[in-house]
């Protein structure tokens, strides 16, 4: 029975889910690091919030762990390099808070366009200050959404309610969905020029880390609102403070800041200035929402393989996973069959979809393949780390799809090139089980096996005896014998499956024989 551990405070709801589904689940929330490291190793996932730390040394010392769900949007808490690395699955929880952000966005926006927090302060203390407090309309101002994406998208459709105008700036936001959206597509710098306010719906990356810097800032209209209800770090706080003083900036709402808890910040006390404590999740329905979804996402991983918000693999839906867990078995095997074969470095890596598969969800069996390819050379790596090692390292890779006819109903075909040579191999599932359909062209039907001698030779007569008799001398047991050739005394490949390894010196002799071209052992 898979365990879990939650470690932050999380809705009773989700404790109900995995224990309804079978997983027990043990609830320890305010644990120091010490007293962390000391229990994680007991658990197959962890699910969290922002207060716990998954750096690299939990991670390190969670041996058993498959996943970590993040009751929430951001993972800046978790060390997803590390996770990744030891094939742990890291998944969030995108959309169930993101209503209650865009409309935080929303309210901050209207707080100040109203001055309603300088207004409210003064109010209270009896000063009564009705001129002091002139506020604008939204209606009819332009919103310059910077980050279109998923919570973006909603504070652009709840300002184009106000009957605002929106512009979005967001480098992935096609025309086509701009235009879906209602919103007109602008770069950063028109966007800065032409807005009467300003959201911030990005994540936090180097390249949008200051995005409103000084000059940025410095380039908007007189009298610009700015909200923040994004993440920290992407405006320049001095900067917005200087903004703030001079007037430049008419008022500005932040959620987030560059150091969390915000105990002091340059912008407090600045004029109309309105600050909450990262508050843009955090409503009942909100938290209620993610804690069910984190919930059922890891339910779903450790039951089925179902693989929902994933940040580190590919995404397999719970009614996917018995579809296409066999498909990942042959894609994985495949690889190992094609890397074992490989005499030098992975060179150029091709894979192609043929038939029914071609129109499945293909990622996972692409990083099933990679995982099984690079395994000979990265004995540690998996189905999480293996596309994020090829892409570091560079290595050409093109995955193709059609959507022909084929006796096999599905087929899956690795290429590689190692050592200036290229390898091709092409497997498929017959009665469910991974087969082996054709290497380097030659066509032929062979079942993975643990251990598998693989040898391509020229096809002649005495060579299939010669082998049977040496394997005999050496007391190692054949249990399957798979042959194809491309015509008589043409190319011919032998996999013969055997109880033992076959010892180095067969392997030797073996290769002595005039017909040999090639010797090896697979392992699965």
């Amino acid at each position: 029975m898979p365990k879990v551990l939650i470690a932050d405070e999380l809705s009773a709801a989700a404790v109900d889910i995995f224990r309804r589904r079978g997983i027990e689940v043990d609830v320890a929330i305010g644990l120091d690091k010490a007293a962390l490291l000391a229990i994680v190793g007991e658990y197959d996932g962890m699910a969290v919030r922002s207060a716990t730390k998954a750096d690299r040394d939990v991670i390190a010392a969670a041996t058993r762990l498959r996943v970590i769900g993040r009751a929430g949007i951001g993972v800046d808490n978790i060390d997803i390099a590390a996770a990744t690395a030891r094939g742990i699955v890291v998944m969030n929880t995108p959309y169930g808070n993101s209503i209650t952000t865009a409309e935080h966005a929303i309210a901050m926006l209207m707080a100040v366009a109203r001055q309603l927090g300088e207004a409210n302060v003064s109010t209270q203390e009896g000063r009564w200050e009705k001129e002091r407090f002139l506020g604008v309309e939204l209606h009819g101002k332009t919103l310059g959404v910077i980050g279109c994406g998923n919570i973006g998208a909603l504070v652009a459709e709840r300002a184009l309610g106000l009957k605002m105008k929106v512009m979005a700036y967001d480098p992935f936001l096609s025309p086509e969905r701009a235009v879906a959206l209602g919103v007109e597509k602008v770069e950063l710098a028109e966007l800065l020029a032409r807005a009467d306010a300003i959201s911030l719906h990005t994540p936090l990356t180097d390249k949008t880390r200051n995005i409103l810097s000084a000059e940025a800032i410095a380039s908007t209209k007189r009298g610009v609102i700015i909200v923040n209800a994004a993440r920290g770090g992407l405006v320049d706080e001095a900067a917005l403070r200087s903004a703030l003083d001079s007037g430049h900036v008419a008022g500005s709402g932040f959620d987030v800041f560059t150091t969390e808890p915000a105990r002091s910040n340059v912008l407090f006390g600045a004029r109309n200035f309105i600050a909450t404590p990262h508050l843009g999740a955090s409503t009942v329905e909100a938290q209620e929402k993610v804690a069910l979804q984190v919930a059922e996402q890891m339910s779903d991983y450790l039951l089925t393989g179902g693989v929902t918000n994933a940040l580190n693999m590919p995404s397999i839906t719970a009614e996917e996973a018995p579809r296409l867990t066999p498909f990942v078995a042959l894609a994985e095997k495949l690889g190992m069959f094609a890397g074992q074969l490989a005499d030098g470095d992975l060179e150029t890596i091709e894979i192609e979809y043929v038939g029914e598969v071609a129109g499945f969800n293909t990622r996972p069996l692409t990083a099933a393949a990679l995982a099984g390819l690079m395994r000979p050379l990265i004995p540690d790596v998996n189905l999480v780390s293996a596309p994020a090692i090829l892409k570091e390292r560079g290595t050409p890779f093109t995955e193709s799809k059609r959507d022909a006819s084929s006796v096999h109903g599905s087929l899956i075909r690795i290429g590689i090139r190692s050592g200036g040579e290229w390898i091709r191999i092409a497997g498929a599932l017959q009665g469910g089980a991974p087969r082996i359909v054709d290497v380097k062209g030659i066509a032929l039907e062979a079942a993975f096996f643990p251990v598998l001698l693989y040898v391509n030779n020229s096809d002649s007569p005495g060579f299939i005896g010669a082998l049977g008799t040496m394997l005999a001398e050496a007391h190692v047991n054949i249990a399957t014998f798979h042959l194809g050739r491309r015509g008589p005394g043409e190319d011919a490949i032998a996999i013969v499956g055997v109880d033992q390894v076959v010892p180095d010196e067969i392997q030797a002799r073996l290769r002595r024989l005039p017909q040999v071209r090639q010797v090896k052992v697979l392992r699965f």
